[in-house]
């Protein structure tokens, strides 16, 4: 059997941060040919997500480095297609406290496995919160065609609400099991 180069999963990685401010410079540019370039290069940008995860699994490509980079690769991403969905209008008015609540959850988990990790306390990720991730990674792929066409921007907005029901229920079982960790 083949093996890949030993770094591809990082490489992959590393590709998803680099496509972050192309993707987010078409978002701006008011064109239809613009619109679906963003959102092919987000189809990559989401289809290489999983499949650094699956190279690094398959291949025993596990590394600190990557362990670290993944994560806040997929932070960066949805952070900025929140800014720019949000600045473009394409996520409007009261909509806007879905991203401000998935962003929360976000920044207090990330704190929570930042303050836990020296105590050897590992949160692991739940298979609901991978839900809620996909249902989230689906939502914002079908919001950036949805800047051009309405009735698919509401079909996305809705399902940003699935997402954001799910970032509070994961987000407080996280609270939860971490708790009992906490000094008063």
């Amino acid at each position: 059997m083949k093996t890949i180069p030993k770094n591809t999963a990082n490489i992959l990685t590393v590709l998803r941060i680099v496509l972050v401010p192309v993707i987010a410079g078409l978002l701006l540019v008011p064109a239809a040919w613009a619109v679906w370039t963003a959102f092919i290069l987000y189809g990559l940008c989401a289809f290489t997500d999983w499949l650094d995860g699956w190279i690094a699994r398959k291949y025993d490509q596990y590394s600190d480095f990557g362990r670290f980079l993944d994560p806040i690769a997929d932070k960066i991403l949805v952070a900025a297609l929140f800014i720019m969905l949000a600045a473009t209008k394409a996520i409007p008015g009261i909509w806007l406290a879905l991203p401000i609540i998935i962003m929360t959850r976000e920044f207090l988990v990330a704190g929570l496995r930042e303050y836990l990790g020296p105590k050897g306390v590992v949160v692991h990720v739940t298979q609901l919160a991978k839900w809620k991730t996909a249902v989230q990674m689906i939502a914002l792929g079908i919001l950036i065609p949805g800047m051009l066409y309405h009735g698919v921007a509401q079909a996305g907005l809705l399902l940003l609400l699935v997402a954001t029901i799910l970032t509070v229920i994961t987000g407080w079982d996280y609270m939860k099991t971490a708790r009992s960790h906490f000094k008063s």
